[in-house]
């Protein structure tokens, strides 16, 4: 490709709605160019890398077995009634009506379709197990779109979904969903890792995340330094050492009465009464699909609303207002304590080991000391609840934790029966039973994985994309086009390429040294030939990897071949 005849307009400046690197680079590279709110154009630049990425996610879905299909964007709404999602999935999604006045969405994922077309046409154990996929575009109506394409409307996305006859046919589906997952991050020469993850809005019993590691990214995950225990901070379980005391009766002592003027959060309370947070037990009030939950954690933690959820099995967990928490309580925002309250009480796995509390007096500028479980009040439930913090123990083999960040790109889930029930797709086993099948289902974000990546692949000069999934791999530049024997020299190493079948943007614009240097650097392209007068003169030229702080020279009667040694090169290090 010449520059010259190519469509690359970039900025010099960063634009100022760009928030994050991805983003700013994007626009100032000239891949992407906004459209309106979460919705983008790629341009060719752009989408070079994201065909790149789309082709390497084919090979690999093609090698797990996975066999491509196409669905439509546009969804019934019978579907997602039928599922019981229409109203579940929230304002997310895009609904409209059509000129029949039927109600439809655009597809934000596609778990009704898929199984709408299996219940269709599958209805033998001896049809399955089978995996479709498809490379398609999505539709989420983001209430705050933001950084570029990473958390865009529309998007990009490879969604698949496997159907089996058993839940241990689905595990090995699973299974392979996760190899190949890892073999495409890898390809794609990303640092990564696979995390336990929460299930949200697809639904399903188990789910891992993909995440590029990386220091800006929005997820914070943890993971073991001793094990291979790995899971997002909505995931990540906790196993508390129970403190024996907290059970034995003749450790309590008498309830006081304290009056706490103006002390109304934790801070306040424990500078008042000089003890610490891990004393208090926090008592929250929510609502949790309608009904009032009043929601124990110890003062030094921090509710974790996902594992509430999920504990109670319910749809939605909101905190309560002003007025709703007096009402339950009796008391303002601040004051409310288990003791008394007639609403069901669940608890952290912590508040079970404390004695001799402090807990709100469910009364204004009132606490109290020294309560206990049991004797003073009664807990209905207790689960894992809080979010894990630093110096809490590996939930599987105790070691240390440690705390870092990264960006989803992947998810896969186990969804069981959860879609296959609903809209009732069944097929007969080797007994002439009918069985439900069991599903899975499996998403890359293709263009948050280019942002991804440029997330962890740059510099202050520009974008650093490894070789798999940049736009282009060689760059060349001509300094003097006024040269007749650097730019005869530059075409040869460009045709001799291009003959290789090695991706090469020649940048013949008639433009100063500095302009092609700053942009290819800009650009980000793995490597750089640059053909100067002087070197020509001296029979050489240089060679340079973007991401090197310096450039090799090598001979032009052997430049070409010095090239495609550095393309294999770079290859070879992501094996």
């Amino acid at each position: 490709m010449r520059y010259s005849g190519y469509f690359l307009p970039t900025y010099k400046e960063t634009p100022a709605e760009a928030e994050i690197v991805s983003h700013q680079l994007m626009l100032r590279s000239g891949m992407i160019r906004k459209l309106a709110s979460g919705i983008y154009t790629y341009l060719p630049f752009g989408l070079r890398s994201i065909r790149k990425v789309e082709a390497i996610v084919r090979e690999e879905m093609n090698r797990a077995g996975a066999i491509e299909v196409l669905m439509p964007a546009v969804q019934p709404a019978e579907l997602w009634q039928e599922s019981g999602r229409w109203e579940y999935y929230g304002r997310e999604l895009l609904r409209f009506k059509d000129r029949h006045n039927r109600d439809a969405c655009l597809g934000p994922t596609h778990e009704e379709v898929i199984t709408d077309l299996i219940r269709n046409d599958v209805h033998s154990y001896k049809q399955m197990p089978v995996n479709l996929y498809q490379i398609q575009t999505k539709f989420r109506d983001e209430i705050r779109p933001r950084f570029g394409i990473m958390r865009a409307r529309e998007f990009i996305m490879k969604d698949a979904y496997s159907f089996d006859v058993d839940e241990e046919g689905a595990g090995l589906s699973y299974e392979r969903m996760r190899e190949a997952y890892s073999r495409i991050f890898q390809r794609f020469g990303l640092k990564f890792r696979a995390v336990e993850a929460d299930t949200g809005t697809i639904g399903g019993s188990y789910s891992h995340e993909f995440m590029v590691l990386a220091e800006t990214g929005e997820d914070q995950i943890v993971n073991c330094g001793q094990c291979d225990y790995a899971a997002n901070l909505e995931k990540a379980e906790i196993v508390e050492k129970q403190d024996p005391a907290g059970e034995n009766p003749e450790d309590m002592k008498p309830v006081e009465e304290i009056a706490t003027p103006g002390a109304g959060t934790i801070e306040e309370v424990t500078a008042f009464l000089s003890v610490p947070a891990e004393r208090l037990i926090k008592t929250l009030i929510y609502v949790v699909d309608e009904e009032t939950v009043a929601v124990l954690v110890r003062g030094d933690h921090e509710l974790n609303e996902t594992k509430l959820r999920n504990l109670l099995g319910a749809q939605s967990a909101e905190l309560a207002d002003a007025a709703l928490i007096e009402e339950t309580t009796g008391s303002p925002v601040g004051f409310a304590g288990p003791p008394g309250i007639k609403t069901r009480i669940v608890a952290d796995t912590a508040v079970k080991s404390m004695s001799n509390a402090v807990t709100g007096g469910n009364r204004e500028d009132l606490h109290l000391k020294n309560v206990n479980m049991k004797r003073d009040f009664n807990v209905d439930l207790f689960g894992d609840l809080r979010v894990i913090r630093p110096g809490d123990a590996c939930p599987r083999c105790g070691g240390d934790i440690h705390f870092g960040k990264g960006i989803e790109v992947g998810h896969i889930f186990k969804l069981g029966t959860k879609y296959s029930s609903a809209l009732n797709a069944v097929f007969l086993d080797e007994n002439g039973a009918e069985k439900t099948i069991v599903m899975g289902c499996y998403g890359i974000g293709i263009g948050r994985t280019v942002a991804a990546a440029l997330e962890q692949n740059h510099d202050e000069n520009g974008m650093i994309l490894p070789i798999p999934i940049a736009p282009f791999e060689v760059t060349i530049l001509p300094l003097q086009m006024h040269d007749a024997t650097v730019v005869e020299t530059a075409e040869k190493i460009y045709s001799d390429l291009s003959d290789q079948g090695v991706d090469v943007l020649l940048d013949d614009r008639d433009e100063r040294a500095g302009v092609k240097f700053n942009d290819a650097d800009l650009l980000g392209i793995p490597v750089r030939v640059t053909v100067g007068s002087r070197g020509v003169k001296n029979g050489e030229v240089e060679i340079k990897l973007r991401k090197a702080a310096d450039g090799t020279t090598a001979p032009l009667d052997g430049a070409s071949n010095a090239v495609l040694n550095q393309v294999a090169a770079l290859y070879d290090s992501l094996k």
